[in-house]
């Protein structure tokens, strides 16, 4: 693997730990694998989170006594937190610098699940959850920004942009089986506890790698304004959304969050047109190929994210499994989303970002429409589960690489944190927005029925919007990505 590069300029002085990065032949290599391998692992952590906590909220309301919908807070705040502080958490990481960022994430992730575990009330674990997403928001940009930093264009990067589509897979698909399998054997405070261990790894790794990302430029400052109002605003939208399957679209609680979130965002981009040092710096979606990757981001998770909620629902209500083979069912999605991941590096040399950002979209959308079609009561593992997930899962895998590439083609090291705050923050607004919007879908087509078939029809309906759109991210990619020349495949060829 290529060798730990400082984007050209000097460190920022954050780097050396304990003397782990010594000098010598083969000590950039090496540093490049543990850096890696903590990218690896924040990414896997974070997707983890996202999923880990779901089925274990029966237990965790019994235990500790939550009333009517404060259960959902356990989920919503850390959406919250993590959708409203990425941007935040991006930009530090070039201003303060990633290493930083990235160990002050951990710790922070780490004891807040550690609070979380030991929770005793739920206002306790809710805390816990909201400072969890907190610690997120500054640990997903870094990852991100990590691999960027860290390895120069070409075949390396796209091997490592491989590797970090497979950990956010498998984090989400290992968090929802290990919910299922921690909640029956331990109980619900092992989904908690179980990140302790592994931010302990990601410290311990992150203490041997080299230097990491460029020196602070001259009179650089943190945009304090942009900060609270992208934050406020980001997370005003964030809440609006995942309330709406409660309050419906058209309630005052709906159109006063969303209405809020439009004027504070409105007066965020206001100050990022005059600020000398921007938490966003517009111009950086003036670039085709960032807007192109942000924009499929956002749809694909917007139909991944609520299609996971309803085969989640569909397997367990309709189906009847439980919650462990419920978990053991998603692990084919991962299987898919690997396989895609190892072959993207050959494909992008072949067909470039564009095409094959198109191309994964294709299979995408085909198993999602797969599911819908035979989301049904009397629906087999085998038909309605098994071939759907390897085909859209596949699809998924390839796009990773063109996707991360393409967000972060024209930008400069010292923005890479702004870029990738930026692509994490597409995907979780794209989450909570195409969630909000497919069970707006199921509900109506359910309306007041009960009971296998009805429920069955919905998430057909909310499966078929998904397919729609993956169906839309196709285009998206190839109109707005600019066509590659014969150099920029070159340079990603595997050797």
């Amino acid at each position: 693997m290529d060798g730990v590069r400082s984007g050209g300029a000097e460190p920022t002085g954050e780097g050396r730990a304990g003397g782990a990065a010594e000098d010598g032949p083969g000590a950039g290599e090496k540093h490049a694998r543990w850096l890696l391998s903590v990218a690896l692992t924040v990414q896997f952590l974070v997707s983890l989170d996202l999923s880990v906590v779901n089925i274990a909220l029966p237990d965790i309301r019994g235990d500790l006594g939550f009333r009517g919908e404060g259960l959902l807070w356990v989920v919503n705040a850390y959406a919250l937190a993590f959708g409203g502080l990425l941007l935040l958490g991006g930009r530090l990481a070039d201003l303060a610098g990633p290493r930083r960022v990235l160990t002050a994430g951990l710790a922070l992730f780490g004891l807040a699940s550690l609070a979380g575990g030991l929770a005793w009330s739920p206002g306790s674990l809710v805390a816990a959850r909201a400072v969890q997403g907190a610690g997120a928001a500054a640990l997903a940009p870094v990852a991100f920004a990590l691999i960027t930093l860290a390895f120069p264009a070409g075949p390396a990067r796209s091997r490592a942009l491989g590797l970090w589509g497979m950990a956010g897979a498998a984090g989400g698909a290992v968090g929802v089986l290990a919910g299922g399998v921690l909640t029956d054997a331990t109980g619900w405070r092992s989904v908690m506890l179980v990140n302790v261990p592994i931010v302990a790894f990601a410290l311990a790794a992150a203490a041997r790698t080299g230097p990491v990302g460029t020196r602070r430029r001259a009179g650089a400052r943190l945009d304090v304004a942009g900060a609270l109002l992208a934050t406020a605003g980001t997370t005003l939208l964030v809440l609006g959304l995942v309330r709406t399957p409660d309050h419906g679209w058209t309630s005052p609680t709906t159109l006063t969050s969303l209405g809020g979130a439009v004027l504070l965002l409105a007066a965020f981009v206001a100050v990022e047109l005059r600020t000398a040092s921007p938490l966003l710096r517009p111009g950086l979606l003036r670039g085709r190929p960032v807007l192109a990757a942000n924009l499929f981001c956002l749809l694909l998770a917007s139909a991944q994210f609520g299609a996971f909620y309803f085969l989640s629902l569909h397997l367990q209500l309709v189906l009847g499994f439980g919650p462990t083979a419920a978990g053991f069912a998603f692990l084919p999605f991962c299987a898919g989303v690997v396989a895609g991941s190892v072959l993207a590096p050959r494909a992008i040399a072949v067909l470039g970002m564009r095409r094959l950002m198109a191309a994964g979209a294709v299979p995408a959308a085909l198993g999602m429409a797969w599911f819908a079609a035979t989301a049904t009561a009397d629906g087999s593992f085998p038909v309605s589960v098994l071939g759907p997930s390897l085909l859209c899962s596949f699809g998924i895998g390839l796009c990773f690489v063109p996707l991360g590439t393409a967000a972060t083609t024209g930008v400069a090291p010292g923005e890479t944190g702004m870029a990738s705050g930026l692509l994490n923050s597409s995907r979780q607004v794209g989450g909570s927005l195409g969630l909000a919007v497919l069970v707006t879908v199921a509900v109506h087509v359910t309306g007041d029925a009960a009971g296998p078939a009805a429920l069955s029809s919905g998430y057909a309906a909310a499966l078929w919007a998904a397919a729609g759109l993956l169906a839309v991210a196709a285009p998206t990619a190839y109109v707005l990505l600019p066509p590659e020349g014969r150099a920029v495949a070159a340079a990603a060829a595997p050797r």
